[in-house]
């Protein structure tokens, strides 16, 4: 299991993973006709579900790379080819914004989550989530699985839950940081981690992991899944057409049924425009 080192802040994070290239997996170039979707690792359970509903509709075929926000913002940045892309984190997609490597009047809050402690096993007792809990007892000489925690969201916000309930420093030595939160979410499943830090929605897709308590919101930012379509693509007609369909009543339907909180775009005072 690696330990990833920490840093120092998310701007530092931004720097290192864009200078490092070699980390930089560049998904396939798509078919005339089909897209490449870059979306956070925790919406696989749910984009796969959606992604079947338009292909049923007559869509045209989509490809799903999942990792974690910063890893495929990286990827957006050195010139891999997706069409749109999904963040667990606005801050990421801010990067992408400035730099224009999106289209920013595409961009839209499609969705929330929560963030959750895990268990491995199932029905175990519940805990409380407070400044009492004894997180680094509970522990002992084994890992709190995350996200890592200066770039990854799933772990920015869990890091922020637990600085916010003072258990942070107590187990930070303690923490396995991983890729992404769906990497998380598998050490607990596999019993390599007793406990960790994911989302609502990726517990409920997990096996044999238990919840063991809800973070309230305060503790940690808002939770909200932003998404736009990435900037000079020859695809951006379908690229477009999905987004849309993103906010449809299907895929709305399949994202509640996942877990997610759906964020309904406000009324526009337009009166012009196509929906």
């Amino acid at each position: 299991m690696i330990l990833r080192p920490k840093f120092t802040g998310f701007a530092l994070a931004i720097a290192l993973a864009f200078a490092v290239s070699g980390a930089v997996l560049p998904a396939r170039a798509s078919a005339s006709g089909d897209i490449t979707v870059f979306a956070a690792a925790s919406l696989k359970t749910a984009l796969d579900d959606i992604v079947t509903a338009w292909r049923q509709r007559g869509g045209e075929r989509v490809r799903v790379s999942y990792a974690g926000s910063s890893r495929l913002a990286q990827q957006i940045t050195h010139g891999a080819p997706g069409d749109v892309f999904i963040s667990a984190n606005a801050r990421w997609m801010d990067v992408l914004e400035a730099a224009g490597h999106v289209e920013a009047a595409s961009r839209r809050d499609l969705l929330e989550n929560r963030l959750v402690l895990i268990g491995h096993g199932k029905g175990l007792a519940p805990v409380a989530l407070t400044r009492q809990l004894d997180l680094a007892g509970r522990l002992g000489d084994n890992r709190l699985a995350m996200a890592m925690v200066e770039a990854v969201p799933a772990g920015i916000y869990g890091r922020a839950a637990l600085v916010s309930l003072g258990l942070w420093e107590k187990v930070a030595a303690k923490v396995a940081q991983v890729d992404n939160v769906r990497a998380a979410l598998a050490l607990v499943e596999r019993g390599e981690a007793p406990l960790g830090i994911v989302y609502q929605t990726d517990a409920m897709a997990g096996d044999n992991v238990t919840v063991l308590g809800l973070f309230a919101p305060e503790t940690h930012p808002r939770i909200v899944y932003p998404a736009a379509l990435v900037a000079g693509r020859a695809n951006n007609a379908i690229a477009r057409r999905f987004l849309d369909f993103l906010a449809s009543a299907p895929a709305r339907a399949r994202f509640e049924h996942h877990g997610f909180k759906v964020i309904v775009p406000k009324p526009s005072n337009s009166t012009g425009g196509a929906g």
